[in-house]
């Protein structure tokens, strides 16, 4: 069962529509990823996503690097209100930031998605809203369907 398939099922398995924060742990189908999901509320068509982590629980591909991880996330995931691109790729500490190409504009506020990955084994999905204000962000929950949450994971992890 692919990642994607995992998610949709889990999330179509949780039940009743829930208000306030909630998690909700995809385990390992034979994927070769996990998954955790972080929401605000949920119901039975959509979920408000407060925090993505996609884990890898299978050994990497020999070829997978941190860079080519980063850059295929950014050309596969299509689902979200902005496109992605890669940010940064920092080699000494093995992480990369992917960030929204093109933020979404509010007024004086932008809106804008990041993904943080950790080696070639960990994937966290947040959005954020920055102020005018120099350095102030605030993460913020972002609305999505349950199969675009399932095709997030799936575009994230290649699966």
């Amino acid at each position: 069962m692919t990642i994607n398939e995992t998610v949709l099922a889990k999330l179509a398995e949780a039940g009743a529509a829930r208000e306030g924060r909630q998690a909700l742990v995809v385990p390992d189908q034979g994927a070769g990823w996990s998954a955790a999901l972080t929401t605000e509320r949920r119901d039975e068509l959509s979920c408000a996503v407060w925090e993505m982590s996609l884990q890898r629980t299978a050994p990497a591909p020999a070829d997978e690097t941190l860079q080519k991880w980063a850059d295929r996330a950014a050309q596969r995931v299509s689902g979200l209100l902005e496109s992605l691109r890669v940010y940064e790729v920092d080699p000494q500490r093995n992480e990369a930031l992917l960030r929204s190409h093109h933020p979404t504009r509010r007024g004086d506020d932008s809106f804008y998605y990041e993904v943080h990955l950790r080696g070639t084994t960990q994937a966290t999905v947040r959005r954020f809203q920055g102020t005018k204000e120099k350095g102030k962000r605030t993460q913020v929950a972002f609305a999505l369907t349950h199969e675009q949450v399932a095709k997030l994971a799936g575009d994230l992890t290649g699966k």
